[in-house]
């Protein structure tokens, strides 16, 4: 039981930043370990050995971390490889790209404009919607986020091809289902890491996102 007699819920498991302090449910920070030959090792499957030190997963965060942080969490010097940050929106990406795939191939997601379309307007319960950052505005704006729905556009077109098995997708949907969460919280966390370039792509996104 937790405070006030209420259950505690034991699905949430929380972490706290080494960076900020705030303890958070882990689904929203990425973890990290120091690895063998002592440099910091990022575990976006939470799977390796080792203590962990987790990181909220936002860019200025992160770049944050590397500039201090890992060694004073280790409480000894550590290695930061250059350019970890963007090793970890990498991974973060084929993560994400991995998990739209799976999520296509359980018949949970769909690609191309009118198929998109016939979810959104065919009664089909829509978890995401899913829009290439690199895609035409003008093609994005015919299409809507249902309400309740979360609206990703974090990913290029390039990278939703791989995901569906294609040179490049500008649209794509995700039904309502398990593996939608988790492409959906794992996309929380890419968003997070990409670096705003001010697009126009960003900005609907922060606009539409529930």
């Amino acid at each position: 039981m937790g405070r006030g007699g209420r259950t505690k819920d034991r699905d949430v498991s929380e972490r706290r930043c080494i960076v900020t302090g705030e303890v958070a449910p882990k689904a929203g920070l990425i973890r990290f370990v120091v690895g063998p030959d002592n440099s910091v090792v990022p575990d976006v499957l939470e799977k390796l050995p080792g203590r962990g030190m987790w990181v909220t997963a936002d860019r200025a965060v992160l770049e944050k971390a590397t500039r201090g942080q890992f060694s004073k969490s280790a409480k000894a010097p550590v290695t930061v490889p250059e350019g970890l940050a963007h090793e970890v929106e990498r991974q973060m990406a084929r993560r994400v790209v991995d998990l739209i795939a799976l999520a296509r191939k359980a018949g949970l997601a769909v690609a191309g404009f009118e198929k998109v379309k016939g979810w959104l307007g065919g009664g089909e319960r829509v978890r995401a919607l899913l829009q290439a950052s690199d895609g035409s505005e003008r093609g994005k704006t015919k299409l809507w986020t249902p309400e309740g729905a979360r609206y990703f556009g974090c990913l290029t077109a390039q990278e939703l091809g791989l995901a569906f098995g294609r040179q490049t997708v500008i649209h794509g949907a995700l039904a309502s289902g398990g593996l939608s969460d988790r492409v959906v919280e794992e996309a929380t966390k890419l968003k997070g890491l990409r670096e705003i370039g001010g697009g126009e792509g960003t900005a609907r996104e922060d606009k539409e996102a529930t």
